[in-house]
């Protein structure tokens, strides 16, 4: 009973948050793209500084191991874009090779155009870090299912109220570095059953696990920073006006606010 209660738990908080987010995202998204990566941007950083951090130092966890966690963590997630970058460049050569063998062989004058749209680096670093985080959060929502079933319910609606906005940033990443907007969500909400399966393996092994907590807040907190310095803001670093300046800094702050309020919230219950 606790199981099946852990998983359904698990499943609405780590897949349901991906999908209201999608709901209130995906419709300001296309018509409000750069507000939308100031919003991401601060949910990101906010998710990192205001949410998983404070809770993975607040443990019996070193601080010294805990930041250089955090680097190591900055140092993979640049490499992992590098190769990423390399890799899209490799697959785009190769398309242009024979693109050219094709035109060459036929010489009937047809062109095949690229459209802009082919996907940025940056994606795998959101995923990789949305799936630690969401194995995190299974473990903290089987401890609450094991200790009473109804903080474990309490437990899950808070994971899916804090998730919301942190995922509305996500998709805002993804949908840049995908083909569609329906691969990104599919992306995220496969992300958010890792959920799931942190429920489960934090029910057979909690008391073993609860040790490692802080280590897997700190490193889903190194992708969220890492993209949200390394990919978002230099996207923001335009010249502007002053109206579209102060825009992106209120959607920043925005961003910022959300995260906090709701992580607050879950917190005091």
């Amino acid at each position: 009973m606790t199981l099946l209660a852990i998983l359904l738990g698990t499943v609405a908080a780590g897949v349901g948050s991906v999908w209201v987010a999608a709901l209130l995202g995906y419709a300001m998204m296309a018509r409000y793209t750069q507000h939308m990566l100031s919003l991401a941007a601060g949910a990101l950083m906010a998710t990192a500084f205001m949410h998983l951090l404070p809770e993975a130092f607040e443990s019996a966890a070193g601080a010294h191991e805990l930041f250089a966690l955090l680097l190591g963590g900055l140092v993979f997630f640049f490499l992992l874009d590098k190769a990423e970058l390399w890799h899209h460049g490799h697959e785009h050569g190769q398309e242009a090779d024979d693109e050219h063998a094709h035109h060459h062989h036929h010489g009937n004058g047809h062109h095949h155009h690229h459209h802009g749209n082919e996907p940025r680096a940056g994606g795998w670093a959101v995923l990789l870090g949305d799936s630690v985080h969401a194995f995190g959060d299974g473990i903290l929502i089987a401890s609450a299912f094991v200790a009473d079933l109804r903080l474990g319910l309490v437990a899950s609606l808070a994971v899916l109220a804090h998730e919301v906005p942190h995922h509305i940033g996500d998709l805002v990443v993804l949908r840049q570095t995908s083909r569609t907007q329906r691969a990104a969500l599919l992306k995220v909400s496969l992300a958010g059953t890792v959920t799931a399966l942190g429920g489960i393996v934090g029910y057979l092994l909690l008391a073993s696990l609860d040790d490692w907590l802080p280590y897997f807040l700190v490193a889903a907190s190194s992708s969220f920073v890492y993209v949200a310095l390394a990919d978002l803001i230099p996207q923001l670093q335009k010249r502007l006006g002053p109206g579209e300046t102060v825009a992106q800094i209120v959607w920043l702050a925005v961003g910022i606010g959300m995260v906090t309020l709701v992580s607050g919230l879950a917190h005091a219950h």
